[in-house]
């Protein structure tokens, strides 16, 4: 196992050649090697030195220097990536003319004092080398420095080894690793899940004795390395990482509630372990998968026994519960407003059984309530959900034919929301003389169900027609009652 100097980006290699040449040493460390040495395209790169900051800010110059953690010896420089290059973040206009830059962080050799908070340490000194660094880091495997210029790679603790044996492992005791940062515990399950490794066992048994430093780590952080291992091919081996270790019942307590809890005839398994295939099956961004593993989330709470079927259980508006139990976990992870709503409409909306007897109006209305920027996410939820209930069947049974009419009702350029409408408020108001109101909005609303049903009615004429045919309905409801949906 080693690294082609050829592999690292000329950019890269340049803030290591100045180092050098101004007498420091300059050597890349942490995941960027670690994705190297496995053949991976990195993600990025840090570089360790002697130099301390302030030598590192005056050889760049404050152009590319950037201060960003100078109490921890930590300078960002930014740096030009060569064309053809599709890393680095792009700075220039949308179309992606313009240049793109790289930042590396550059970092002073270091050892830490005393974690006293479960995240950093109290005070940060500078050391003489390399190995002395690197022993203060998490795991193995992020714990081997390169030097791109010599071709040298420095492994004090056989992190390629434990590569070749899909390893991970901490660096020197593993309670003391996790006792600096409780967020390792999350790093270390999320790092196995996303390599598809094993975690070596005396780390392993390490994350239970060392809860009580995990409970102090923001959920914020938490959240991020879940949503990292949901994206993995298969996370389900992670979340069960997370079981076994105390870990999910400190961040995730209500998937729990499922566990052994049984269904029915039309699923194989339990409502945990329906859960944990549905996650590995979904297709999708980790929002999506997020989605998935909190879609029967509700199931538990809503359980009750099937008349006439002696040990079955039906579930009766779960998913109105598990998107209000996913509204409060997605609060508590302090996840975006945005983001949040996407989950839990998710959630809301993938029970929804498709027989041939809907009309277009209904497939329409289907479209208008899921939303067609949601529909993908929502179909591979499902096609999810049907693969996890464990009896091989194929989603495309139950999904190909709404997908097909979906696709025959967005063709005739159908109208799904009020904006899509002819005519708008401002209209309605002209029409029948009236002011803003309640009103308006809800005879807006009357007029997309008819149009729902018969897209052609909407031309301005004929909805104006409508609206003035309901003029007598509005009339006789009364100041105090407001109408309802014309044609409702």
């Amino acid at each position: 196992m080693i690294i082609d100097s050829g592999r690292i980006p000329p950019d890269v290699t340049s803030v290591c050649t100045r180092l050098r040449a101004a007498g420091h040493q300059a050597h890349l460390v942490g995941g960027g090697i670690r994705d190297l040495l496995l053949g991976r395209r990195p993600a990025d790169f840090d570089v360790a030195t002697d130099a301390h900051p302030e030598q590192v800010m005056a050889l760049f110059g404050s152009r590319y220097a950037i201060p960003t953690g100078l109490q921890h010896g930590t300078v960002t420089v930014v740096t030009e990536v060569q064309a053809g290059d599709p890393d680095g973040q792009l700075v220039g206009d949308a179309g992606g003319a313009g240049p793109r830059r790289r930042h590396v962080e550059v970092t002073t050799f270091r050892g830490e004092g005393a974690y006293v908070d479960g995240r950093r340490p109290s005070s940060v000194t500078y050391v003489g080398s390399l190995e002395e660094d690197l022993s203060r880091r998490d795991f193995t495997m992020n714990a081997i420095g390169f030097d791109p210029l010599s071709g040298s790679l420095t492994d004090p603790f056989d992190g390629r080894r434990d590569l070749d044996a899909r390893l991970v492992r901490a660096v020197g005791d593993p309670e003391t690793r996790f006792r600096e940062d409780g967020l390792r515990p999350m790093r270390a399950i999320r790092l196995a899940t996303q390599l598809e490794f094993a975690i070596d066992p005396a780390t392993r048994d390490a994350i239970g004795r060392t809860l009580e430093v995990f409970r102090k780590v923001s959920l914020e952080r938490i959240r991020d390395e879940i949503l990292k291992l949901l994206a993995a091919r298969r996370p389900s081996g992670g979340l069960e990482l997370m079981r076994a270790t105390g870990v999910l019942a400190e961040v995730l307590p209500e998937l729990l509630e499922g566990v052994g809890v049984t269904q029915n005839r039309f699923h194989k398994h339990s409502v945990y372990e329906h859960t944990l295939a549905v996650v590995d099956a979904t297709a999708g961004d980790a929002l999506t998968r997020l989605g998935a593993l909190l879609h029967d989330i509700g199931k538990p709470r809503a359980r009750q026994p099937r008349e006439g079927a002696p040990g079955e259980f039906s579930f009766f508006k779960h998913e109105i519960v598990g998107a209000e139990m996913t509204d409060a976990i997605c609060r508590r992870w302090k996840l975006s407003n945005l983001d949040r709503e996407r989950v839990v409409a998710l959630v809301l909306h993938h029970m929804f059984f498709y027989t041939p007897d809907w009309t277009d109006g209904t497939v329409r209305r289907f479209v208008r309530r899921v939303g067609p920027e949601a529909l993908p996410a929502l179909f591979a939820l499902r096609e999810g959900d049907v693969s996890g209930r464990g009896y091989d069947e194929d989603p495309e049974t139950e999904l190909g034919e709404l997908r097909r009419r979906i696709a025959a009702v967005s063709a005739e350029d159908s109208v799904m929301r009020v904006g899509d409408l002819a005519i708008d408020g401002r209209d309605v108001m002209r029409i029948l003389g009236r002011g803003p109101g309640r009103e308006v909005g809800i005879l807006l609303e009357g007029l997309l169900e008819r149009v729902l049903d018969d897209p052609s009615l909407n031309t301005p004429a004929l909805l104006e027609k409508l609206l003035r045919e309901s003029e007598g309905n509005l009339n006789g409801a009364g100041a105090r009652s407001p109408p309802g949906p014309i044609g409702g």
